[in-house]
Formats: structure tokens, sequence, C-alpha cells
């Protein structure tokens, strides 16, 4: 890290999976790693502002479950409780029953849900402890964690950069060991974006793979994980994985088959305007040039791209607007002035505007699909830009697609929210300028174990991991 205050003071920065060898040896038992995990937040966490809730007496009393079970069960535990005494964050997006929620808003400052959500309950059920809440955007509208509650999360690396967002501070999180792994959600790059900023894994299944709730009314939200390995990932993926009656557009989960044991990946270099800044390039050329090396089919493409930003625009307006009730109209002073421009923007929609954005993202979805022809895989920076200053919502200099340009420098995210297929970003080294660089791996819709898979095949061509840790 470039900035000493951020140092971990204890850093337990590991994996689920030799977390549970340490727990297995007893080399440390469930309280001690997570009385470990409050100290790592209490040090680092007031110079990153990651957190908005910490829930260190419940997590501490499920730690000493995990411990009683650990004993009685021995081996067995795992089978039955996967992610037992793991601490793991959730974005304060998610319901969390009986832990304070804000969503990022004075206007549920003090939100405590009766119920969890869906992907937090079936992570309860295996086992793991939840932490605490970790900072977002307003109702996650930007992909920065900036809001008007609890003030800036900053990136680990270099503290007047962004940490991205919305999951800003999930990843942060996880970047210096204040749990083993996060929640974040992602309506338009927004587990991908901070993932790739600081230096972790995220994952973005398909559309409908995770329930999502409460209930997104666009269409483009989804659950995922953020870890410091892809096998975390997949293992918090395929627990929160499933239908679930309170979102209709969940999907059941498919078996996965045996993959390819040589890939067939696109190389895209650059995605629409932005182009890709030249230090993220250089570090996600090597890394490309790593999978060929290891015996995948790498193929350069350039596919046309007619960038879908006034057709995300409207969805994401139209939403907005929808969701902003008489009751944040009256301390409206007091919410996200840019945020409430997209409210503006939205109310001034018409429904054919929306259903010609809807339109047009179902022609979208056909045309990136066929860019998969013959390919297993896309690979792609995961982010154009370099983290730009911490407080601001957006970089100084974006491209001229409209008049609301907060999300215009994130054309190589959005657009596979805008298809709902799989996306994955995995660091992949160290820009000269000492901060993070994602890759991201795209699969066609539903391929989530494929891209997956991709990532593995990515870790191990990459090895040594030059952003494993953050210390």
């Amino acid at each position: 890290m470039a900035d000493p205050a951020t140092a971990p003071a204890e850093a337990p920065l590991t994996s689920i999976g030799e977390l549970r060898t340490w727990y297995a040896t007893r080399a440390v038992s469930p309280v001690e790693f997570v009385s470990a995990t409050i100290r790592q937040i209490e040090a680092a966490d007031p110079a990153l502002n990651a957190f908005v809730t910490v829930a260190a007496e419940p997590a501490l009393a499920a730690a000493r479950k995990a411990e009683r079970l650990v004993t009685e069960l021995g081996e067995r535990a795992w089978h039955r409780y996967p992610l037992l005494g793991v601490p793991i964050s959730v974005k304060d997006l998610t319901p969390t029953a009986g832990l304070r929620t804000t969503r990022g808003s004075v206007a549920c400052a003090d939100w405590v849900p009766d119920t969890d959500a869906p992907a937090v309950a079936r992570l309860r059920a295996a086992g793991a402890i939840i932490i605490g809440k970790t900072n977002t955007s307003e109702f996650g509208w930007s992909a920065a964690t900036v809001n008007q509650i609890t003030g800036v999360t900053r990136n680990p690396w270099q503290v007047d950069r962004t940490a991205g967002g919305s999951s800003g501070g999930a990843a942060v999180a996880v970047a210096t060991g204040m749990g083993v792994a996060a929640t974040g959600t992602d309506g338009a790059g927004s587990i991908r974006i901070p993932a790739s900023f600081c230096g972790v894994v995220g994952f973005k299944p398909s559309f409908g793979r995770v329930p999502y709730a409460p209930a997104s009314v666009e269409n483009l939200s989804h659950v995922g994980p953020l870890t410091r390995t892809v096998a975390d990932a997949a293992l918090l993926y395929e627990i929160m994985a499933g239908p679930d009656a309170i979102d209709p557009f969940s999907l059941p989960v498919e078996p996965a088959g045996p993959p390819p044991k040589r890939l067939r990946i696109g190389w895209l270099p650059v995605l629409g305007e932005p182009g890709t800044h030249p230090e993220a390039l250089a570090v996600a050329e090597r890394a490309v040039k790593a999978l060929a090396d290891a015996g995948h089919a790498v193929t350069p493409i350039e596919p046309e791209f007619d960038d879908p930003y006034r057709t995300l625009v409207a969805i994401l307006a139209a939403a907005e607007a929808a969701g902003h009730t008489e009751a944040h109209e009256r301390i409206r002073a007091r919410l996200d002035p840019g945020r409430l421009t997209v409210v503006e923007r939205g109310r001034r929609l018409s429904a054919v505007d929306l259903m010609a954005a809807y339109q047009a993202r179902y022609a979208l979805g056909q045309r990136v699909r066929r860019w998969l022809a013959g390919l297993d895989l896309l690979a792609l920076p995961t982010v154009p830009v370099r983290p730009f200053a911490a407080e601001l919502h957006q970089p100084q200099t974006v491209p001229d697609k409209g008049d609301l340009p907060w999300l215009a420098w994130a054309q190589t995210a959005y657009t596979f929210n805008l298809t709902g297929q799989p996306a994955l970003s995995v660091p992949v080294g160290l820009g000269a300028d000492r901060l993070p660089v994602g890759l991201q791996l795209v699969g066609d819709w539903r391929a989530d174990h494929l891209v997956l898979h991709g990532g593995r095949e990515l870790e191990r061509a990459i090895r040594p991991q030059p952003i494993a840790t953050t210390r």
C-alpha cells in the first residue's frame, strides 16, 4: 500500500479454504479470527470508511457457536456448513434481519429489516458470520462510493483515489482483511468496477441466478460475491444461487458440465469510448498473453459496437424516478443532488421512451451473444479508466454521450448488465501508478460455471498473483 496509515494491523488476509484448514487444525479458532477481523476494522476503517455498521457483538456470538460446532463435528462441520466461522460483510443496499440497512441514504438511516434477503439467509445457513454492512452510494445510483449519510469510501492503495462503486465498501473490506469475503450488487458495473480498482475478485452472475431483494424494477441488478480468489467467489455463488419467490426473475440452479481443457477466448483490448487507459491496457495484455502461453486459444476481435449508454440511462432514470417517493421529496435537500438529476430525467421520459430502450436492450443482447460465436469467453479490461478522485462520482473528463455522464466512462461494465451475461473481474497486476488492474471475463447467457472456470485458469496462468493481498 502507498499509505502506511491504511496498512493492516493484524492482516487476517486469507482465503476461505485456508481459513477452514486453520480451524480444522486448531491453528486458530473462529473466536480468535473474528476478533482479529474486528480489530482490523477498528485499525483500518477510520482511514477508508468501508463500513456503515459493524456487528461486533453478534459476530462474536456467532463465532462462539461456530467454535462449538468445529469441536463437536470435526471435519463433518464443513460438509454441513461450508462457510462455518467465515466473516463476511454485506453491502448496505441488501436487507439484513436485525441489522441496520441504510441503503446509503438519510431516507433509510434508521431502517432495521425484519428479514434477511435470500442471499444473506443462505450465507448464514451455510455458517457465515455477518461482520457488518458496507458503504454504497445512495440507493446504489453511481459507480463511486460517495453519499450524504456516511461520506466517502477510499481506495486502500491510494486513499485520495476512489474505491469505485457502488459496492466500494465491500471491495475495500475484502482487499484489507476486514472480512474474508463480501456481497455486492451490480446494476451497471457496481461489483466489477470496485473489484478492479481495489485489486479483488468480483463476480456478477447471470441475471436472475441469485435472487435480488428488494425487487429491482429495472431488471439490471445482480447480487454477487467479492473475494480474494475465484474459488471463493465460486463457493459463495453456489451457496447464494437458486430461485426464491421474492424475486420472480430468479432462476433455478443448473449443474456444471465438464469445462473445456482449452478455452477459446476473444480478446477485446478496447470497447468503445473512452479507449482503454494505456496503463490498464498494458497490464491486461500481459494477462491475456499468459492465458495464451498456458495453452488457451486467444483471438483478438473487433466486433461492431454501438454504445448502449442512452439505453442504459433511460432504463436507470425511469427506475430512479419510480423509486423516488413523496417521503423522499420531503427530504429532498438532504439527498444526493447527482441522483436527483437522474430522477428528474426519469420523470421526463415517456412510456414510449422506456419501451424503445427495452427494445434496444433486446437487440443488444442478441448482437453481443453473436460476438461469442465460436468462442467460450470474451476477455477485456474491466474498467477503461484509472481510479479517479475519491470525492467524485465520475472522472473529470468523460466522453460525450449526452447530458448525464455519470456512468459514460464504464461501457466495459454496463454493457453486460444490459445483456444479463455473467461477468467476472480478476486482479491481474498493478499499473505504473501502483493501482490495481482487473481483467474481465464474460460468458454467454447462463454460462456462469464456464466464466468461473476461466477465472481459475487466469489465476493459474498469471501466478505468482501480484495482488493476492494489499499489505
